[in-house]
């Protein structure tokens, strides 16, 4: 007898030295046939008692436990010791083995019932849907196509090679096994399930839903179905539906620990952050070892502002896991809000992480790329911000000017690591030769890809920030790597082999604290596209206030216990002055207490504080309206924050430091030309703030003619930054050509 799900009910020859009566037998098949398993539990333990050395009763127990969910292990132990020469009580003990997480065990298992029955499809396709789960996917490939091939009718075997073929990348593939599975096996609510993720892969996104649907239709406390549709509506971006969803798992099975960090992560994206930290808690309560959830609630807590918890939670992650890319990603970005944490650590902490994506990858040494230094360069833009993000509003002007100036010595290809599409994908999309979204491919398919697209520069635009796909430049599928524009420190990945830069924010000196070398663009490293439908630049709010008000945008955890007592020092010397923060965690009505305490510690009271959470951009950026100087955080410096205050006419007042991150400042000012806005150290921080606020009529006419003045600058002139940015490319292109020919 093998369990249900497997195959049809088989008798073996009885136990000789204890046979079990044929009409007790004819009786338990009957209620198996029946699919009255509880009624075949009850009398299969009233003969395991009578009969305790049958082996076939305890091999029919085990699979009346089996298809009621309930403990079966130790039954189909036993079944499987009195039964040492019967195929099917080894594979249902697979089957056992298998839903307990024991694969190797459960490979064993069908093993030795394949060894005793070679013929046994349900062996073949179990075994092949355990290798998939353990990442041999050619062999498992192997087994799900000899169990069709002794069984081509065998639905559960489609749907295993399906699984197979997914992992492999071969969607299409996973869809057409799904699909014949579904043709056998209409109600096979699994399949639905399965195709919805493939069509997910693939981006047929109505489809997958109309798959989850119809599983829950079918099987309606499918909890993995529930969690499938909520990652669905994640990933879109419909954030209620997708809590919604995990909190109707979590209904059906409370000590679910993926739902309960699936819902951390909805709501985190809801900005529900504390909300999020204790779905997070919840899920690690259950599952102490989950390392994705110490992850994600580091990411929680470094929004709270609770940076040092967050480094604990990500280090927590890489305990569990220590080849966790996205974790220590998580840990080098988080680094950047440490002061204590210097250039020289960062790079090796960062180097680190090289070393470990390295050795999970098969770096490529030599490309089919024609060494040709006058060629149309064909440049790819690895990212997951090609949308309404900050890496879009810097790119979209750039690649504009690029397609109307260059198109014929570049061509662009952006491979996209998001699902979700808007109008500034839309517009980015536009002016690339080929747009791939990859969210779904592996390092290995995605490395194969772009070495078939023929791409002479891959150009990394997120280094380590969220939905950044570092590993898979270790892996080195072109013959030029260079990164940009999305972060600010070295990656530490050894493939990469130029970060692009300015003579304002990386200085000579600080070019050891990179793995890669460093290419300077002659003004700016940063081009803002200017924002559409933004509002009108006010009036100094000064002039009708009677008072400065002084203002950061930036994300709080960029606020830390330095820039508060500084802030505190610059309010106490500036009378009557007023504090404007504005950023998404201050949503959370327990950060807000939290902030004013921080001041408070300093003598800054409440009523001088004014405390906003997010709103969309155009009402984000007519919050500028209400700000007279912007001041700029350390040593993490503002970048899209302190561009979009220059267009609302609000300068930013920021302190230069010596590293890359803390000078994007310096580099933003001196490009707009307002290096009177650079404090050389907080004493001058301190006056400088005091000079602007004393001034208001030279700070009103700065701030009539600022938009005009940014306009013209090289922040914001996208042809002239494109011209550079070409050259830049053709440089690195001409050297390589060099060494090749060399």
């Amino acid at each position: 007898m093998t369990a249900p799900k497997q195959g049809k009910f088989r008798v073996a020859p009885p136990v000789a030295r204890q046979v079990l009566p044929q009409a007790e037998a004819s009786q338990l098949v009957a209620l198996f046939n029946a699919g009255r398993y509880v009624e075949l539990e009850s009398r299969a333990c009233g003969l395991a008692e009578r009969y305790p050395n049958s082996g076939f009763v305890w091999k029919v127990l085990g699979v009346a436990l089996q298809a009621q969910g309930k403990a079966a292990l130790p039954v189909l132990q036993k079944a499987a010791q009195l039964l040492p020469g019967d195929a099917d009580a080894h594979c249902n003990l697979g089957v056992a083995q298998k839903d307990l997480g024991h694969l190797a065990d459960a490979v064993a298992s069908y093993r030795r019932a394949l060894a005793l029955k070679p013929d046994l499809a349900e062996a073949h396709s179990n075994l092949g849907g355990v290798l998939q789960v353990l990442g041999q996917f050619d062999a498992a490939l192997a087994s799900c196509r000899r169990a069709l091939a002794l069984k081509p009718a065998y639905a559960n075997a489609h749907l295993n090679l399906g699984n197979a073929l997914r992992d492999l990348g071969q969607l299409e593939g996973a869809v057409a096994s799904y699909r014949r599975a579904l043709e056998l096996k209409p109600d096979y609510a699994e399949a639905h399930c399965n195709s919805g993720n493939a069509l997910k892969d693939l981006g047929q996104f109505a489809g997958a839903a109309a798959s989850y649907r119809r599983a829950l239709e079918l099987k309606p406390a499918y909890v993995e179905a529930y969690l499938c549709q909520g990652n669905l509506l994640k990933d879109l971006g419909q954030l209620a539906g997708a809590a919604a969803s995990f909190r109707r798992a979590l209904q059906i099975s409370p000590a679910y620990a993926e739902a309960h960090y699936n819902l951390g992560n909805a709501l985190h994206g809801l900005g529900q952050v504390d909300n999020a930290v204790a779905s997070y808690r919840r899920a690690l309560a259950i599952k102490p070892g989950y390392a994705e959830a110490h992850d994600s609630l580091g990411t929680a807590l470094k929004d709270l502002g609770m940076v040092d918890d967050a480094v604990a939670s990500y280090r927590r992650a890489l305990e569990i896991k220590p080849g966790y890319a996205e974790a220590h990603s998580n840990l080098l970005f988080v680094h950047n809000y440490q002061s204590d944490f210097t250039a020289v650590m960062l790079l090796a902490e960062a180097r680190r992480f090289g070393d470990s994506v390295a050795r999970q990858a098969r770096p490529h040494t030599a490309w089919p790329n024609i060494a040709d230094p006058a060629k149309c360069l064909r440049v790819g833009l690895v990212s997951g911000d090609l949308c309404n993000h900050p890496v879009g509003y810097f790119l979209e002007s750039v690649l504009v000017a690029l397609t109307g100036g260059a198109s014929e010595r570049l061509e662009l290809f952006a491979y996209y690591n998001h699902v979700r599409n808007d109008a500034v994908s839309a517009r980015i999309k536009a002016c690339c030769h080929g747009w791939l979204p990859v969210a779904e491919l592996s390092d290995e398919s995605l490395a194969r890809r772009i070495r078939d697209d023929d791409i002479d520069i891959l150009i990394d635009l997120s280094g380590h920030s969220a939905r950044n796909r570092l590993p898979l430049f270790a892996w080195k599928p072109s013959p030029l790597q260079v990164s940009w524009l999305g972060y600010f420190a070295t990656a530490g990945v050894a493939a990469i082999d130029y970060l692009i830069a300015d003579p304002w924010t990386l200085p000579e000196s600080e070019a050891a604290h990179f793995s890669e070398k460093i290419w300077r663009l002659p003004e700016t490293r940063l081009c803002f596209t200017p924002p559409e439908g933004a509002a009108n630049v006010a009036p100094l709010p000064a002039l009708a206030n009677g008072y400065i008000t002084f203002g950061c945008f930036n994300n709080l955890a960029k606020m830390t216990d330095a820039v508060v007592a500084l802030w505190a020092r610059v309010l106490a010397a500036v009378p009557d002055s007023r504090l404007f923060l504005k950023a998404k965690q201050l949503d959370e009505m327990l950060v807000r207490p939290s902030v004013v305490e921080r001041f408070a510690a300093h003598g800054i009271d409440a009523d001088r504080l004014i405390l906003e959470g997010s709103s969309p951009r155009t009402e984000y950026l007519a919050a500028y309206q209400r700000v007279d100087i912007a001041l700029d955080p350390f040593p993490y410096t503002g970048g899209t924050t302190s561009a979009e205050g220059l267009w609302m006419g609000v300068p930013v007042l920021t302190l230069a430091g010596e590293s890359f991150l803390s000078r994007q400042g310096v580099g933003l000012l001196m490009n707009a030309g307002l290096p009177e806005w650079i404090a050389a150290d907080t004493d001058d921080y301190i006056a400088r703030a005091v000079s602007h606020a004393s001034d208001l009529q030279r700070l009103s006419t700065l701030r009539n003619g600022l938009r005009q003045q940014a306009l013209a600058s090289p922040l914001f002139d996208a042809p002239r930054f494109a011209a550079h940015f070409e050259a830049a490319l053709r440089g690195m292109w001409v050297d390589w050509c060099d060494r090749r020919q060399g």
